[in-house]
């Protein structure tokens, strides 16, 4: 385990909107607020976080030159109910889905999956990351964050544990990796991982596999996985 999943973050360029539809969608609580960012608070500790970003270029899932990158899935208890709230408060129908999940676009175009499930209110399930072949990326996220590779099958991977949230790796024909901080091949959401050791935890996303990109802060470095998701190490 090199660090910990703190913050699934979406780029928006009106986070204030974005941050909205969430926290009414899933009932969570704003942690904290400004300008260019905003955060929610998750009941299992994880949380969503709303980055400010003019030149959102949206997904138009399925369309493979557009495509998605990373999605939420998020566990309801009457999908009829979930569905037509989700579409009140901006949320727009997508094709696909099934008996048991809907597929929508938040107001932002995000696609998220809304999932039958045995909850008594709505609740984020697991964050889905879209890629080539599930197996290895499975494996290189079980080593950053520590979570056991729970599923692996035809067509995707899943890691979880007991009260973390999972992460899914879905395989998708011809994927487009994003290309951060290019516009035009754009990440749309990304993973913060809170480490105790910057330096430590950079070396060891190295030999896994990972790459230093452009980019940081005071507490905060960019970097992508081996097929090119940018996710951050924070501290």
């Amino acid at each position: 385990m090199i660090g910990t999943l703190r913050t699934v973050v979406l780029d928006a360029p009106d986070i204030k909107s974005l941050a909205a539809f969430y926290a009414d969608l899933a009932g969570l609580d704003e942690h904290y607020a400004d300008d260019e960012w905003i955060t929610l608070k998750v009941a299992d500790g994880t949380r969503l976080g709303f980055q400010r970003a003019p030149d959102h270029v949206p997904p138009r899932w399925p369309d493979p030159a557009y495509p998605q990158q990373l999605h939420l899935d998020l566990r309801v208890p009457d999908m009829a109910a979930a569905v037509e709230h989700a579409v009140k408060l901006g949320a727009t129908r997508l094709p696909g889905g099934g008996e048991t999940f809907t597929v929508l676009a938040d107001p932002a175009g995000h696609p998220f999956c809304l999932c039958q499930g045995e909850v008594d209110s709505t609740a984020l399930a697991d964050v889905a990351i879209d890629c080539a072949s599930a197996g290895p990326l499975a494996r290189f996220y079980s080593e950053l964050l520590g979570l056991p590779v729970t599923w692996e099958g035809e067509g995707g991977a899943m890691i979880s544990t007991e009260g973390r949230l999972p992460v899914i790796f879905q395989e998708i024909a011809d994927h487009q990796a994003p290309r951060w901080p290019d516009p035009a091949h754009p990440q749309q959401l990304h993973l913060d991982v809170e480490v105790a050791d910057v330096e430590a935890a950079e070396t060891a996303v190295l030999a896994l596999g990972g790459t230093r990109l452009t980019g940081g802060g005071d507490n905060w470095r960019v970097y992508a996985d081996p097929v090119g998701h940018p996710f951050c190490l924070v501290w």
